[in-house]
Parts: C-alpha cells; structure tokens; sequence
C-alpha cells in the first residue's frame, strides 16, 4: 500500500527547518518525519482509506496531509468554513476518516458506515489515488479533481525545476490548502528540501511584510488578488534581502502590476514569475521565463517541464499557425486521472490523456501562449473559478430567477424582480464565496433573449462591461472611502455621514481621502447619502491646481493646534488654541451629533468618544506603568478639578485637561437632552434653546469660580470653558441671518468683558480676541481659499491635530531633553514645536494606514459593507 516517497527530504529526517512559524518555533525535517508517520500509524495501513480534512494553513493541516498520504491513503482537501461543501461531500464520497478542529481541539473522527449493503457496493479506492479537489464546471454541482501521486510527484519537481529550487529556499505560504496551487508550493519546496514559512497573517496584515523580511524567505507566491492587496499596504516598499524571486498564478494579474513587480523584482536582483494552472493538472501548467516578460504582458508563456501545450479548433483537429485561436490543450505526467462526483468513481484509474483546458488562446511567433478568452462558463474571480450556471442554479433553488455573468474582476447577476435583489446578493456571495466587493446584482424588468429563445448572455456581459466603466471611478471609491474611515462599522450608499455618527475627527479624515479622489463635496454634504456623492463626474486631484477651498473649521483646527504647540513650549503671549479647539467641540457636536441628541439617541451621540477616549487612556496606562501607580484622577477624567497633582503621579500632566473637559461637554449635553420634555423644546426651538444653554453656561462661567476656589486651576475645569463649547454649539445651529447676527452681539458682549475688562495680562486678551475671530469665520465663511501647496499642508496638520495635542510634548520632555543644555533656545524650540507637529503626522500615518488596512480587509471579506445597492433599469 505504501506508495513511492512523494518526499524522500522527508524521510532523510535530518535537522534541516521544514516548517516554520511567525512565533519563532521550527518543525526540522526530522520532527516532520517523525509527527507524520505517527499519524499515519492513527490512520494504519491496511486497506486504503479516504481522509477528508478541514485544510486550515495549520501545521496539523499539513502533518496530517504528509501523514496520509505517506500512509497510502487518498486525502480531500475541503474548505474549512464551507459546511455546504462539506455536507455534500460526506454524502457523496463517503469519507472514512474525517480531520477537522471540535470544542476547540483538531480530532481524527473515523466514519461509520450506514449499512452492510453499502459496505459491499463500495469497491476499493484505486491504488494511484492520492488527493481529491473540489472544483466546479460550468455548470452542475461541484465535483472532484482526482489525482495520483505521480500527478503531484510530477508537478512538484517541474515547478522545483523552473524555479530553481534548493534546500536554501524557504517560502511564504499564503495561499489556501484546499487550493492546488497552496498545496504545489509545499509540494515544490518540501521536493526540493526547502522551507515554508507560515506566518499566520494575511498579506494585507501590517505585520506581514515584517515577517516576511525577519524570516528569511527566498519567494512569495500568490494569487492575482494577492498582490492588489498587497498594492494597498505599500509592500514593495519594505526591503527583503533575502527576497529572490515572486510567483502569480491563479487567474490573470493586470498588465500594469505585472509590470511593476517585473520591474520591483530586477530591480533587487530577483525574478518575477507569471503562471498558468488548473486544478486539473496539480496547479501549474505553463510559465513565463522572467527574462520574457514584456511591458504588454498578456502570455501565460511555455509549458512547464515534461509538459506540452497546443491548440485544437472547434472541429478537434490541431491548430499549428500562430495567432489562430482555438481551445488551449496540456498534455504531460501531471494531468489528472479524471473526475469524480461519488464514491464509486473513485475506484476508477486514469482516464485522461490530455487535459483540455476551456480556455481559448493564441500562439504567437515565439512559441508563447496568451489566453483570449473563455469556451464555457465560468471565470476565475480573486483565484477562485466560477460557474455561472451553478450561480444561476443555487439562485434558482432560493426561487430567484436570474442570469449570471462575469469575468475575472467579479460577478453580476440579473434578476427579474427588483424585490429579490438583495437576496440575491447574499446567496451569491455565500455560494461563490468571494468578497462582497466582487460580486453585483442589477434588477431588469425583463432578460433579453435571442431568437431562439435563449437568455443573450453576450448582451448582458457588455451591458455588465459598460456599467462597470461608468461606475468604477465613482461608487466603488466613494464607498471605499467611507468604509475605512467608519470601520467596523457597516456602511451602505442610502448611509450618510451623521446617520453613521460622523464627527470631526473622521470628518477631517473623510475630508482628505474625498478629496484624494477628487471628488467636490457639495455644501450639506455630511447629510448626503452616499449614494447621491456618486452622482456625477469625478475629477482625480491634481497638483497643478492652484486653489483650494477649505472648510472653515478645517483650517481653525490647524491654526489652534499650531497655537497650541507653540504656546505650551515658548510660553509666549499668544494663548488662545485651546479656546478655539473648545469652540470648534461645540460646532462639530452641532453639525454632526445634534440629530442624535435631540433624538434621544444617545449611543451614536456619544460613540466620536471612543475615538479620543481610547488612545487617550492608553497614555494614561502608559504613565501609570511608569510610575508604578494608577493616576486614579486622569482615569476617572476628574482631574482637571484641582484636587490632584502630577507631582504626586495622581493625575497625568496639565496638559491633558482638554481630554477631561471635552468628556465632561459631552456628559453636560447628555443630561441635557437625558429629559424628553427638554429635547422636545429643544427641537421646537433650537436655536432659542441653544442659547439658553449658552446663558447658563456663561452664567457658570461668572459664578461658579466664586464658589469653587481652586486658585489658577481653576481655568481648566469645565465651567471656565463650557460657555465656549455652547458658542461653537450656536454657531452651528445658526442657520440663518439674524441668528447669526444674534450671537455676533452676544459674543461680543461676553468675549469683550472677558478680553478687557477681567484681563490680568496681555496673553488674556490676545486669547479671547483670538477665539472671537475664529467665532467669526464659523459664522461668515464657510470655506477658505488657500494655495494648493499650502491647503494641503494644512489639512494634514488638521487631521493629525488630535494626535499631536497627545504626543507633543514627548518631543521636548522625553526625546530630546539633553538637547537643552546642548543647542541654542530658538533652535531647541524649533526642533520640539516641529518634531510635535511631526510626531502627531506620523502617528496620525500610522492610525490611517491601520484604519485602511481594516477597511480594506473588511472589503475583501464582504463585512464592511453591502458595495452595490440593486438596481432596476
């Protein structure tokens, strides 16, 4: 029974890694060797068996496939999370062993068999069966890929043959094991005495191409959805040394990327390679030699060693010209024994000389191949293949009469009545188990026909073609945008800004990535669905533009941060940023937060919280480990009320009142609006009711010093500013003339007293001069033109404003303190005010690039969003 060695380096068992992994352990060869024949002991070795396993990237996955296999048994490589597939499988193929994880440990579960005539009808599975894959045609239920074991011996030591493999290569496995082309990168390698890295994150991870580099690989391989993911997380940006060469099969890669890892790869002295494979032939047919890839790279290039490849036309006979297309054949050792849909097919022997593929393709001058098109239905989406037939078929068993079509890029289907369309979307997203982003449904009232009767499947895959270019720059990039910058949120188009809870930090950040696209927000634009921004032609921002218009309050928090910044390292007279960033709390609680709040609702009311709350407390952890001691007052944000010091390590540094006063705002407006018959006055009369709280809060403002006398501390509790918070309130609900022309006056009034008459020194004045301007141009100008150099520095150092009001100040205090004593003042102030505002860019870089890569893996899996909404036409 036990067949020849697929992997004699195995059996050498020597101390050689075999399997690594990202916490640092190693499998050597001989501890592969050894974990494999004990489970293959499990399985014994009598007569053979069929092992279904769950093929998680796990090392039990892979120690309990060598195992089986070593064993002389067959092995199915199943989807782990496709309880569907599996129960088909259990019923058809009758598994004798199952592997897969129960109650949180993996279990080898052997099958009973129903009965004693089913026992008797079940002849011996063929001696050359080695591996089952499950792959669907164009059309029926899914089937499975029979193949031997001279398939994969063949294969393996091809695909180790072109690539140059040694016992000094070591890969980084990334791709599914049910897939055959996961399954051939550990075939070639462990052939060739290699190594497999599995690094346990997925490539869009931000730590994966730190693992990368630290692990030593020598290669990569993925799919063409792999590296579109990996475009996202900048990956060629990182330096791998050890880095020699880069594989795609799977499914065509576009042009353009080809191009640029071509370029990346022999630019660092390695080699790209572009592949062809079906799961019908152990992965991989056919390669392009690095050396020939061109800058129009179209070609799936020559048949693989022992291989060869040729074209047939319709009539069967041989094509020999070059550039006539006909259907694409392979013939070669590692061809599969045939298809099997029962238990009893798999009894049978090779049955297939010659594989022939479905694809149509040409042969150029030089003898390489390029595929042009599909002769049945299906197409490989994200290096999945897909029957549209078995899409229209699992519809149909929902009752949803529909049409399917699609290419490489995903998947639309047409349905008949408009009401089904949603579900539609989530039986195919289930059955297809492809991203929700690749999958659409459009509503037509009727499917075209041709004359025979037929659905005209040519018309409706142009009309899919002329919707995605009319659509592409648009929908999917303004949705895009809103997904990652509301991640984890859910975000459908009928959303908009304030119905996801919007504030201003994820303003600014929405702000820049609408205005990366190009796209010209309206005014009200927060209240827009995001449906309604797709609505027209979008413009990719240039750098030749020579204005910018900027939100008001956008260019405000810049000026206040910077005013901060300065204020806190010269201690010069010009105060007033933490003034303007309490009105500016007041404003945007107004234009994003006030429907929650007159509503009742205050979940979304106060969730922009978590936004300022989270990393705040995380500063308030680490100081608390410094000092051994919990600052009981920043952790019950109280400590802005004088009662302790951070001398004493009760409470962080001074500098963080703003963080306590902003959670106490927030607490004022939930009592507030905590009484129904309040929030009732309150949306009869808005703006009269704003300015009643206004009233009270600058009443507190005069009094409430009196009663609580705590000395200059005093200008950090939330009485002192609350009055300003209400003006950028008021401001914000100002919506018309005389409002605003109301609140002037009143501003006047009050911010004047308090400029001149109770001024102790000239940074008072110059502070409450400052915020009544900035009143001023929230009032009367809504947008500020600026530069385009200039508007897009400022918006930067807007959007990271929050992170440098944390982080600054560790510039001077932590990072360079001894440079006091070293470097002249002003350049000492210069470097601490301008390492602060770069401290809080960078922070702010990183934040962004982790909310993108969340957003982006939230895409990918179809959890971030619903991406296209169903349409009639």
């Amino acid at each position: 029974m036990i067949p020849a060695d697929l992997f004699p380096e195995i059996a050498r068992a020597d101390q050689r890694p075999a399997l690594i992994f990202a916490d640092g352990r190693t499998l050597s060869y001989a501890d592969l060797n050894a974990r494999t024949l004990r489970f293959a002991e499990r399985l014994g070795r009598g007569e053979k068996r069929l092992v279904a396993i769950s093929a998680d990237v796990s090392e039990h996955v892979i120690v309990a496939y060598l195992g089986a296999l070593r064993a002389g048994h067959a092995v199915a490589m199943l989807p782990p999370c496709d309880d569907r597939l599996w129960q088909e499988f259990l019923s058809a193929f009758r598994p004798d062993f199952t592997y897969r994880p129960a109650d949180g440990r993996w279990r080898l579960v052997e099958e009973s068999r129903p009965s004693q005539r089913q026992r008797q009808s079940d002849a011996p599975l063929h001696p050359d069966l080695a591996l089952l894959l499950m792959t669907s045609g164009s059309s029926g239920l899914a089937k499975a890929v029979r193949l031997s074991y001279a398939n994969l011996d063949a294969n393996a030591r091809a695909i180790a043959h072109y690539l140059e493999l040694s016992p000094a290569d070591r890969t980084a496995l990334v791709l599914p094991l049910h897939y055959s082309y996961g399954l051939s990168v550990i075939h070639s390698h462990l052939v060739a005495g290699g190594s497999i890295f599995i690094p346990g994150v997925s490539v869009v991870s931000e730590d994966f191409a730190r693992l990368l580099g630290e692990s030593g690989c020598t290669n990569l391989s993925g799919v063409p959805y792999s590296y579109e993911l990996m475009e996202r997380t900048r990956f060629r940006s990182h330096e791998f040394k050890a880095l020699r060469f880069m594989t795609v099969a799977g499914g065509r890669l576009a042009p353009q990327l080809i191009r640029r890892y071509r370029d990346h790869m022999r630019a660092k002295g390695g080699r790209f390679f572009v592949m062809y494979g079906q799961t019908e032939a152990a992965a991989r047919i056919a390669f392009v030699p690095p050396e020939s890839v061109g800058d129009n790279e179209e070609r799936i290039g020559i048949a693989i060693p022992g291989g060869s490849l040729s074209l047939v036309g319709d009539d069967g006979h041989p094509l020999d010209r070059p550039e006539v297309a006909g259907e694409l054949v392979y013939a070669g050792p590692n061809v599969m024994m045939g298809y099997g849909t029962d238990r009893a097919d798999l009894q049978r022997g090779a049955e297939v000389a010659a594989l022939k593929t479905g694809d149509i393709a040409m042969r150029d001058e030089d003898g390489f191949f390029r595929i042009v098109g599909r002769k049945s239905r299906f197409a490989k989406v994200a290096g999945l293949r897909i029957g549209f037939d078995i899409m229209e078929q699992v519809l149909a068993e929902k009752g949803i009469a529909a049409a399917v079509v699609g290419d490489d890029h995903g998947l639309q289907a047409y349905v008949t009545d408009a009401a089904s369309a949603d579900r539609a979307l989530g039986t195919l997203v289930e059955a297809s188990r492809l991203p929700a982003s690749l999958v659409s449904v459009r509503a037509r009232r009727e499917l075209p026909r041709l004359a025979s009767g037929k659905v005209d499947y040519t018309g409706l895959r142009e009309e899919m073609l002329e919707t995605r270019e009319t659509r592409r720059a648009a929908a999917v990039s303004v949705l895009d945008a809103y997904v990652r910058v509301f991640y984890p949120r859910n975000v459908g188009r009928s959303d908009s800004f304030v119905s996801l809870g919007g504030d201003s930090l994820r303003f600014l950040q929405l702000t820049m990535e609408l205005d990366r696209l190009g796209i010209a927000l309206p005014e009200g634009w927060e209240q827009t669905a995001i449906a309604e921004l797709d609505v027209g032609p979008h413009t990719a921002r240039t750098d030749s533009a020579e204005v910018r218009a900027l939100p008001t309050d956008l260019v405000l928090r810049a000026i206040a941060i910077l005013l901060v910044v300065t204020h806190h390292e010269m201690l010069w007279p010009i105060p007033g940023g933490s003034g303007v960033m309490l009105l500016l709390v007041g404003f945007s609680l107004a234009r994003f937060q006030s429907g929650h709040f007159l509503a009742g609702n205050f979940r979304h009311a106060l969730r922009p919280a978590i936004n300022v709350l989270i990393p705040y407390f995380l500063i308030v952890a680490a100081y608390g480990l410094a000092w051994r001691t919990v600052p009981w007052a920043s952790v019950t944000l109280t400590g802005n009320f004088g009662y302790a010091e951070p001398e004493r390590h009760e409470m962080l540094p001074y500098l963080y009142w703003f963080i306590e006063a902003y959670a106490q705002t927030l607490l004022v407006f939930l009592m507030v609006f905590a009484v129904p018959a309040v929030r009732r006055l309150a949306r009869a009369h808005p703006f009269a009711f704003s300015l009643a709280l206004l009233g009270l809060a600058v009443a507190a403002r005069f009094s409430l010093p009196l009663l609580f006398g705590i000395g200059r501390r005093q200008i950090f509790t939330i009485y002192w500013g609350l009055h300003l918070g209400m003006f950028g309130w008021c401001a914000g609900l100002a919506g018309k003339t005389a409002q605003r022309i109301i609140l002037t006056g009143v501003a006047a009034a009050v911010l004047g007293y308090l400029a001149f008459w109770e001024t102790l020194w000239i940074g008072t004045t110059i502070k409450y001069l400052t915020i009544f301007a900035a009143l001023l141009a929230l009032l009367y100008l809504p947008r500020i033109h600026l530069p385009a150099r200039l508007g897009r520095v400022v918006t930067l150092i807007a959007v990271s404003a929050f992170p440098t009001y944390l982080l600054h100040r560790f510039v001077p205090e932590l990072l360079m303190p001894q440079a006091a004593a070293v470097l002249p003042a002003p350049l000492f102030h210069l470097l601490a005010i301008s390492g602060g505002l770069a401290l809080g860019v960078i922070a702010n870089k990183i934040a962004a690039d982790l909310r993108n890569l969340l957003g982006g893996i939230a895409i990918a899996r179809g959890t971030g969003r619903r991406p296209v909404m169903a349409e009639t036409v």
